[in-house]
């Protein structure tokens, strides 16, 4: 996520240029042909330029309504894991209070370092490449796993510290681990239970909370694994690409009164319009992954590391680690 107040001009610019170089080669590429055509033979290919802006109106209008459906998939994202904050907060609170006898401070750490392995694997899984993601820009060197094989290097590496090595074993044999690690995670509870380590009620509570991470993880994993949809997405990409072929025509037209050098406009202003279009298509389609591990997307590796810090604090664990800060702008 950026965390600066504002992208710098040239900053945005350079991250969509493309659209704007194209256009301007493709606009100049028309204006040639257009006074190749008007000198020798007489025809003109310029269009009149109000039908195209009825059209621009309509591709603005189909752009502005992906952009919104790609936004709600980063702003659920972003209160789905602010639940995840409140509700480990909570769970953390209940560990402390609920958990009694001779070996709470032990039992306490086992289940807090549980939950934070939970939160670890979920946010490795979240963070695992989709083919219809922007795998070629994610932030190399900040956030990973890139590869599967990474992927089980780096999380053993974190988990290891946090779970027993039995535990750790048969839960990375599974497919899902986040799933398997909240399994464990009920089974000690009711095991606790069995010792009277607290009584029924408190132990349906345990059990809600479980309950509310498996819900929180279930939506976390709706938004990765499925798509926006590709037939909203690929429409507005088309849209765009037929309307940036017709303004070239169109701003001849506007132009047509002008003096032969101001013509040169045509590619100035044409290049304009469709690096913008390009541009809120462009913003649209980084928005409809929020945990691929681009620039734009929910860092929930600082929102673990915040949980992580206030459960640990609950139980007075030492080797606390200090809050994630944001490296040149941009926060992971």
């Amino acid at each position: 996520m950026y965390t600066k107040r504002n992208y710098g001009f040239w900053q945005t610019f350079n991250w969509s240029k493309m659209p704007f170089i194209y256009g301007a080669i493709y606009a100049g590429i028309v204006l040639f042909v257009y006074y190749w055509l008007k000198k020798s033979y007489e025809i003109d290919i310029s269009l009149p330029w109000q039908p195209i802006s009825v059209l621009g109106i309509a591709v603005a209008f189909y752009l502005g309504f992906k952009n919104n459906a790609s936004y709600d998939r980063t702003w659920e994202a972003r209160k789905i894991w602010g639940g995840i904050v409140n509700n480990s907060r909570t769970f953390g609170v209940a560990v402390t209070a609920f958990i009694q006898g001779s070996k709470k401070e032990e039992i306490q750490k086992r289940i807090i370092y549980r939950h934070i392995a939970w939160m670890t694997a979920l946010r490795y899984q979240l963070r695992l490449s989709r083919e219809w993601e922007h795998q070629e820009e994610r932030i190399k060197g900040i956030y990973f796993p890139e590869a599967t094989d990474k992927y089980f290097d780096n999380l053993d590496g974190e988990l290891c510290q946090l779970l027993a090595k039995e535990e750790l074993e048969d839960c990375m044999g599974k497919a899902n681990i986040a799933v398997q690690i909240l399994k464990h995670q009920a089974n000690d509870l009711q095991a606790l239970r069995d010792q009277n380590y607290f009584d029924d009620f408190r132990h349906m509570e345990f059990h809600k909370l479980i309950g509310t991470f498996y819900d929180d993880q279930g939506r976390s994993e709706r938004i990765k694994n499925f798509p926006f949809p590709r037939q909203y997405a690929s429409v507005a990409l088309w849209q765009a690409l037929i309307f940036s072929v017709l303004i070239p025509f169109g701003m001849l037209n506007v132009f047509a009164d002008a003096k032969e050098c101001s013509h040169l406009l045509v590619v100035l202003f044409s290049a304009l319009v469709i690096w913008v279009f390009f541009l809120m298509e462009k913003i649209g389609d980084y928005s409809e992954n929020p945990f691929e591990g681009s620039y734009n997307d929910i860092p929930i590796t600082a929102i673990s590391k915040g949980i992580e810090i206030d459960l640990r604090q609950m139980i007075d664990d030492e080797n606390i680690p200090a809050p994630l800060k944001s490296e040149n702008g941009f926060l992971m």
